[in-house]
C-alpha cells in the first residue's frame, strides 16, 4: 500500500521511526517532509500535502504526525474527501476506518510512545470499511455537510 506520510518539526522523531517501520511492513511511503526537526515547521502544510496526496489518489491512506496530533486533524479536515482522525489507541484506530472509512491517521508525536504508535498504525492500515448500510448513511450524510459548506467557501 502506497502511505503518505507527513509532519512538521515536532512530529518528526516519530514521523522517521514510522517511515522505517512502514517500509519493513512492505508499505511504499510517499515522503512529504518535513526531514528535520531542526528547523521549525508548520503542521498545516504538512496536513494539507498527506490529504491531497490521498484524496488525488496518489496514496491510499496518509498518516501526519505534529506535536500532539489535534492541529494535524484539524488542517487535514479542511481538504475535501479527506477523513483525517486522530488516534493513540487502537480501538478507535480500527473502528475509524471500519465505520467511519477514516483515510488519514494523525499522530501526536509529543504525546504516543513508537511501540504504541506501531500498533495503532498496524490497527489502522488492517481495518477495511465495512459498508454496512449505517455506516454508509452516516458517510453520506458527512459527505453532504463537506459539499455543502464546500460550495459556501468557494463562492
Amino acid at each position: 500500500m502506497i502511505i503518505a506520510l507527513g509532519c512538521d518539526h515536532a512530529g518528526y522523531p516519530l514521523k522517521k521511526l514510522l517511515h522505517a517501520w512502514l517500509e519493513k511492513k512492505g508499505h511504499q511511503v510517499l515522503n512529504l517532509g518535513v526531514d528535520t526537526d531542526a528547523v521549525p515547521a508548520d503542521y498545516p502544510d504538512y496536513a494539507c500535502a498527506v490529504a491531497q496526496a490521498v484524496v488525488a489518489g496518489r496514496a491510499a491512506r496518509g498518516i501526519v504526525v505534529c506535536g500532539s496530533g489535534v492541529g494535524a486533524t484539524v488542517a487535514a479536515n479542511k481538504v475535501p474527501g479527506a477523513r483525517a482522525c486522530l488516534c493513540h489507541d487502537t480501538f478507535s484506530a480500527r473502528q475509524g476506518v471500519e465505520d467511519d472509512d477514516v483515510n488519514v491517521l494523525c499522530l501526536g508525536g509529543r504525546v504516543i510512545g513508537s511501540e504504541l504508535a506501531f500498533d495503532v498504525v498496524g490497527a489502522w492500515l488492517g481495518a477495511t470499511f465495512s459498508a454496512l448500510e449505517r455506516h454508509e448513511r452516516r458517510k453520506n450524510k458527512v459527505l453532504a455537510i463537506e459539499r455543502a459548506y464546500f460550495k459556501e467557501a468557494v463562492k
